[in-house]
Parts: structure tokens; C-alpha cells; sequence
């Protein structure tokens, strides 16, 4: 089954066309996504995103897929790569780097992490990489997530989460509310990993390592992949 009912591919965005639906500071924030995160990027962050995204396979999906700093990372040869952005100031940036890319095979999509127009089990690899901290209940993302991978499909997740040190944990949990109202809406006290976990879904090489060159309420980290279980399988 396709969906291309559902889809807005880069075709349908224009280079100019004003980001309809995003408030003023969703649209600044989209403006200073790419320099905020520059440093980060360059200690170490775009190494891990390289790691992770050169295990993706088959027909593709990202979630929350921002600016595009995934998009030079994935391999060549995946059947199909779906960019999904429910923020249109931010899915104008990344349609724009997707035009510069010409990436064939690739299109970007207008939809959550909670509601994915994709069929059941339809999915080989979905990918999250800051994401699961930004939705508002990721409970039911993870359950989309789960719904639309094949079985044996995998979910890849480099996450920000919240600190195992009490001290770091306290501070995440006072400056929450500021910093979601800062950055669109993230959670930086999220207990990502235990959230996926929860789904049953099979945890697979999972590294904790820190985000250096970031504000230390959002330096640790979680890398790896979780795999829907095969039905019959223990």
C-alpha cells in the first residue's frame, strides 16, 4: 500500500514560500537551529550521526526530521527516504537543503511522530535522532514507531536524555520549563531510554556518551537501535 495521497514531497514547497503555520519564534528558532547546534556538531555529534544512520536500510523514515542535518549522513542505495516535519518553518529549511542535495528517492512530509501515514509493518528503518525529547506524549510515537516497522525492522535513536547524576537530574528538572519554551517544545529531563524500553521493542548496542560543545542539561546522550520483535520469537 502507498500513501502518496498523504504526502507533500519537496515539490509542493517552494525555495520562498513563507513557513505558513509557525508562529514568529518557531520561525526564528528554524532560522537558528543549524548555527545553535554548529558546535556540537563539529565535537563529535556529526561522527555519531554518520555511525548511526550508515546502519539504515530499505524504505526509510525520519522523524521530526528538522533542518536536514541527517540528510548527507544516509547511505546510498536505501529503497526509498521519507523526511517527516510537522513544523513548517523548519520543513522550508529542509526542503530547500533537500533541492541543493538533489537526493533521488528521497521526499519530505508534513506529519507527527504521533500520526505516520504509513501502512502496517511497511517500514524497514525509522530514524530519531532528537526527537522522542520534543513530542509532547512520546508513549504514543513509540507505538506508531512500533506499528509501522516490519518485524525485525529497527528504530535508530541518538537522544538527549535525562543525566544519571542526581545533581545534573535536578537541574534538568528546574530548567525544564524554560528550556522547552526556548527550544520548541523539548524535554530535557526525558527518560527516553526507558520510555523505549517500555514498548518491548529489543534494545541493540546501546552507548551513553555526552554532547560536547552543548548546554550540560542536554549533554547526556543515548545512541543505538531498537528492533521489533519477529512474531514467534521469544
Amino acid at each position: 500500500m502507498r500513501e502518496d495521497s498523504c504526502r507533500r514531497t519537496v515539490d509542493f514547497v517552494s525555495s520562498g514560500a513563507p513557513a505558513d503555520g509557525s508562529g514568529l519564534w518557531a520561525r526564528v528558532f528554524a532560522m537558528l537551529y543549524d548555527p545553535l547546534l554548529w558546535l556540537g556538531e563539529r565535537r563529535g555529534m556529526g561522527t555519531r550521526r554518520r555511525n548511526l544512520l550508515g546502519r539504515a536500510s530499505g524504505r526509510t523514515v525520519e522523524l521530526g526530521s528538522g533542518t536536514g542535518l541527517n540528510l548527507k549522513y544516509y547511505p546510498d542505495g536505501l529503497d526509498e527516504l521519507t523526511l517527516t516535519e510537522p513544523e513548517a518553518a523548519m520543513r522550508t529549511r529542509l526542503s530547500r537543503k533537500l533541492r541543493r542535495d538533489d537526493r533521488a528517492g528521497t521526499q519530505v512530509l508534513d506529519a507527527s511522530a504521533e500520526r505516520l501515514p504509513f501502512a502496517d509493518g511497511s517500514v524497514d528503518t525509522v530514524v530519531s535522532t532528537l526527537v522522542l525529547c520534543t513530542v509532547d506524549d512520546p508513549d504514543p510515537a513509540l507505538r506508531e514507531i512500533e506499528r509501522i516497522l516490519r518485524p525485525g525492522g529497527r528504530l535508530l535513536f541518538l537522544e538527549h536524555v535525562r543525566s544519571r547524576s542526581p545533581r545534573l537530574a535536578r537541574w534538568q528538572d528546574r530548567l525544564e520549563e524554560p528550556w522547552r519554551r526556548f527550544a520548541e517544545g523539548c524535554h530535557c529531563n526525558r527518560a527516553t531510554l526507558d520510555l523505549i524500553r517500555a514498548r518491548g521493542l529489543e534494545l541493540d548496542d546501546v552507548q551513553e556518551t555526552s554532547w560536547r560543545g552543548m548546554p550540560p542539561i542536554v549533554r547526556p546522550l543515548i545512541t543505538g537501535a531498537a528492533t521489533r520483535k519477529v512474531s514467534g520469537r521469544s
